[in-house]
C-alpha cells in the first residue's frame, strides 16, 4: 500500500549523470544531516562496509563512498516517474531497487555497476498488485511481498538473483483479514535472514505478523500489541536489535505525531508492548550494540538497553534506516540524508 498522494505517470525525459553533490550540512542531535539539491521522498537505504545507499521518489537512487560526506546521483535514466520504496544492495556493485503503485507501476530494476547502468528486472502485471518490500537472504535468493491479490498475500521468491520469480502457494498463508494491508513505507515491512526464516508485517484495523522457518513453504501468523484503530493504522517495520530480537514499529501516517503504542518486541515466543514513550508513527530501527534508533517523519527515539526502553532523541526524523557495525544511515524527506555515529555517546558499551 501506498502511503502518499498517487503516483503519476509522467512523459518527462530525466537527463541523469552520475556525480559527486555539493551538499549542506549541519548537526542536529547527533545527527550529521546532509540535504541533497533535489528534494526526493527517500524512503529506502541500504549500507555496505564500503558503501551507503538510498532511493526514493523522482527515480532517485543515491550512493557514497566516504561514509555520507558526500553524495553521486545514479538514478536510472527512466522516462516515466517512479516511486522507489525499497533497495537490497546484494554486494558492492548489485542492487536491486523496488518502485511501488498500483499495476504496472510496481518494477524492480537492477544494477550490477554501481547505478552506471540499470535494466528492468520485473514489473508487476496484475492490476490488483502493488509491491510492498523485498529482502534478499544472499545475493541469489530474495523474496518479495506484495498486497493481496485473490485473497492472500504475494508472496514471491527468486533463487537466480531476480532473474526469475515464482509467487509461494498461496494457500500456505493464513487468510486475511478484512482490510488487512502492508504499507510500503520504509522497506522495513518484510525481513529474511541467514538461517531460511521470513518475516512480514500487516496493518489496517489489525496488526499481524507471518513468519516462516522454512522460506516460505508453511507460515504462522500472529496478533501484534500495536495501535490499530483506523485503516492506516498498524506495523510499518520490522527490526533486529544487535541480540537478535524481533520488534515491530508502527502507528498511523494520518496521525503522525499521535500518542499510541507503536514499538513491540518478540520475547519468549510472545509479542508485549515496550515502554516506548508513544512519540508517534515510527517506520524503522536500527541498532549497533547497545544503543538503538527508531524513527518517523517527524522525530527519532533513542535506546541505551537494545531497544527494552525508549526515550526521545530529536525532533528530527526520517523515514527509512540502515546501517553498519560502525554507524547507521538515515533517509526521510525533502531529500534529507544523515548518519549517526554512537560511539560520540557515553550510553555506548564497546565491548557489548
Amino acid at each position: 500500500m501506498k502511503l502518499s498522494v498517487p503516483l503519476r505517470c509522467t512523459a518527462l525525459l530525466l537527463l541523469l549523470n552520475s556525480f559527486i553533490l555539493p551538499l549542506s550540512a549541519k548537526q542536529a542531535s547527533g545527527w550529521q544531516i546532509r540535504e541533497l539539491p533535489v528534494k526526493a521522498s527517500l524512503r529506502s537505504s541500504a549500507a555496505t562496509a564500503q558503501s551507503l545507499w538510498v532511493a526514493g521518489s523522482k527515480n532517485r537512487v543515491y550512493i557514497s563512498k566516504n561514509n555520507g560526506k558526500t553524495w553521486s546521483d545514479i538514478s536510472p535514466p527512466l522516462t516515466t516517474e517512479h516511486d522507489f520504496r525499497d533497495i537490497a544492495v546484494l554486494n558492492e556493485n548489485t542492487a536491486i531497487i523496488m518502485s511501488a503503485g498500483e499495476g504496472s507501476q510496481s518494477k524492480l530494476f537492477i544494477t550490477r555497476d554501481q547505478g552506471k547502468s540499470w535494466q528492468l528486472l520485473r514489473e508487476n502485471h496484475h492490476k490488483q498488485g502493488f509491491y510492498d518490500s523485498i529482502a534478499f537472504i544472499n545475493e541469489q535468493t530474495g523474496f518479495l511481498l506484495g498486497d493481496p491479490v485473490d485473497g492472500h498475500f504475494v508472496i514471491e521468491h527468486t533463487r537466480d538473483q531476480g532473474k526469475s520469480w515464482q509467487r509461494v502457494n498461496p494457500e500456505h498463508l493464513p487468510a486475511i483479514q478484512e482490510n488487512e494491508i502492508a504499507f510500503a513505507a520504509s522497506g522495513n515491512t518484510l525481513l529474511a535472514d541467514k538461517n531460511k526464516e521470513i518475516w512480514f508485517t500487516t496493518g489496517g484495523l489489525s496488526a499481524f505478523v507471518y513468519h516462516s522457518k522454512d522460506l516460505g513453504a508453511s507460515w504462522q501468523k500472529q496478533p501484534l500489541p500495536l495501535y490499530q484503530k483506523t485503516k492506516t493504522a498498524g506495523p510499518y517495520a520490522l527490526a533486529f536489535n544487535s541480540q537478535n530480537r524481533l520488534f515491530a514499529l508502527g502507528g498511523d501516517y494520518l496521525q503522525r505525531d499521535g500518542v499510541y503504542q507503536n514499538i513491540a518486541a518478540l520475547k519468549q515466543g510472545e509479542w508485549q508492548s515496550l515502554n516506548s514513550g508513544q512519540n508517534g508513527l515510527r517506520t524503522a530501527m536500527r541498532c549497533i550494540k547497545n544503543i538503538c534508533l527508531a524513527t518517523g517523519k517527524l522525530s527519532t527515539d533513542i535506546s541505551y538497553d537494545h531497544g527494552h526502553s525508549w526515550q526521545l532523541f530529536a525532533k528530527q526524523g526520517f523515514y527509512t534506516l540502515a546501517g553498519t557495525s560502525q554507524s547507521i544511515l538515515a533517509a526521510g524527506a525533502e531529500g534529507k540524508v544523515a548518519v549517526f555515529t554512537p560511539e560520540n555517546f557515553s550510553h555506548f558499551e564497546a565491548d557489548n
